[in-house]
């Protein structure tokens, strides 16, 4: 509890899913915050628009129910109920091979038989449990790192496709140690992926987490957070400087056309890179040093929802979607069979496809303007699940500056941060630059943005 009189000051700036995690967090904890978001509209990238029976999620399209935080954070939301669970259809992958959809191989039987890799790759696989683990210290490429382990081919057609899904980027510039720390620990800890992995599954009874979203999409997690913070929520409140005081911290705050300084015990921020690089923070030491967040790349992606009859598109869209390999010839990163992943997604007899363009490998294509995507994605749809004729619907959403590319050399940019806040008593940052890009990387950093704020304000005997 506050051993003073006088409350808690705490403010976050970024009203994202990070600083509405982390605000509601200390919420449920009894402090009040106060949480500034420079838009008009807060949850950061995760929303979804809605055209009659159609439902175009302009960012992350699910939500894995792997950790345990997040089904509690959930379920003490109130949305437990309004789970949407993936259909069973939505198991099965497809990759794009020689102008097919192949599906992903599930169980050791179907890799032997499946067409989506050569013999020579499925023999090379078994090898891979003796190979050497790399150096503890060195750092390696995702690209260096699956050829060394498993292969060109395996790159090619299983993690090349598989990077563009998830930061529609180039497995030749990110860092495995930094991008995907969990298959980097696999190696180090087991000496090897697949002895890893079984080991794993032994001891954890295998993979329990699902995909799921809600009716409206997952725009119903910030909605349902702002509901609970209420008034805590400014937003067109652009947070235009930090000044560390003596008593603690100092904001410059702009909203409309006023500007006006408001007082903080702690600042929380939870922005993306290039707006925590431009944030002008002072009375912290090295703070400037945070301008260098600009060089992370960021690449322009655009999401391209459309909607046919069902008798226009001859695939039976059968599973989650397609991922298309650089290797093979094409203009998208991949499509999610959106109404078969969830229901409401498209009115009846229709179905609904979300594409994606652009990203590390084609950043040029996620540019063009609405008409010219809808033009490149309908001429894709056509070769790859044989869709006829013109959508029934078309919605193009353009982000810009996507996704942090956790690149080789990234830990640079952490240690940063780090500096910063060990400079900067009362300072926390996060973000998807620093937790993870994941939704569940985001909900978890807030989780972790406020437990770091609760124990500086108990040890400064103000919470």
């Amino acid at each position: 509890m506050n051993s003073s009189t006088t409350p808690a000051r705490i403010a976050i700036v970024g009203g994202g899913i990070t600083g509405l995690t982390a605000a509601w967090h200390l919420q449920q904890a009894g402090l009040a915050s106060t949480v500034f978001e420079r838009s008009t509209r807060p949850g950061g990238v995760v929303g979804a628009v809605r055209s009659g029976q159609w439902l175009h999620e302009v960012g992350p399209n699910s939500l894995l129910e792997g950790a345990p935080e997040v089904a509690t954070f959930i379920d003490a939301l109130g949305l437990g109920t309004r789970r949407l669970y993936a259909a069973p259809a939505a198991k099965q992958r497809y990759i794009g091979r020689g102008g097919r959809l192949v599906a992903m191989p599930t169980s050791p039987l179907s890799f032997i038989g499946t067409r989506l890799f050569s013999l020579g790759a499925k023999l090379r696989l078994l090898g891979e449990p003796w190979r050497k683990r790399s150096d503890p210290g060195s750092e390696e490429s995702v690209a260096d790192f699956v050829v060394r382990r498993l292969g060109r081919e395996f790159l090619d057609y299983a993690i090349n496709p598989f990077v563009a899904g998830v930061y529609a980027g180039d497995p030749r510039r990110l860092s495995v140690r930094h991008a995907f720390p969990k298959l980097h620990a696999l190696e180090q800890e087991h000496g090897s992926l697949i002895r890893g992995a079984l080991r794993r599954r032994n001891t954890s009874g295998g993979p329990k987490g699902r995909i799921f979203s809600f009716p409206e999409g997952l725009g119903e997690i910030p909605a349902a957070l702002v509901a609970r913070l209420g008034d805590a929520v400014r937003l067109h409140s652009s947070v235009r400087s930090l000044q560390r005081t003596t008593t603690g911290w100092r904001l410059l705050v702009e909203c409309g056309d006023t500007t006006a300084p408001a007082e903080f015990d702690a600042v929380i921020c939870a922005l993306p890179a290039d707006a925590l690089a431009a944030l002008a923070i002072n009375g912290a030491p090295g703070a400037e040093r945070l301008a260098q967040l600009r060089e992370i790349p960021h690449p322009p992606v655009a999401s391209v929802f459309t909607g046919y009859r069902r008798e226009e598109v001859a695939h039976p869209l059968d599973g989650f979607g397609v991922l298309m390999p650089e290797v093979e010839p094409g203009h998208i990163l991949g499509t999610l069979f959106s109404s078969t992943l969830f229901p409401g997604r498209a009115p009846a007899g229709h179905v609904a496809l979300t594409s994606f363009v652009g990203g590390m490998r084609a950043p040029d294509l996620a540019r063009l303007d609405d008409r010219a995507l809808g033009d490149v994605v309908q001429r894709e749809l056509g070769r790859l699940v044989g869709a006829r004729g013109a959508p029934a619907y078309i919605r193009v959403q353009h982000w810009p500056r996507a996704i942090p590319q956790y690149t080789l050399g990234y830990q640079r940019f952490k240690d940063i941060m780090t500096a910063t806040e060990a400079a900067a008593p009362g300072l926390f940052l996060g973000g998807n630059c620093r937790d993870g890009i994941a939704l569940a990387n985001c909900i978890a950093g807030g989780q972790r943005l406020a437990g770091a704020a609760r124990a500086f304000l108990a040890a400064a005997g103000k919470a």
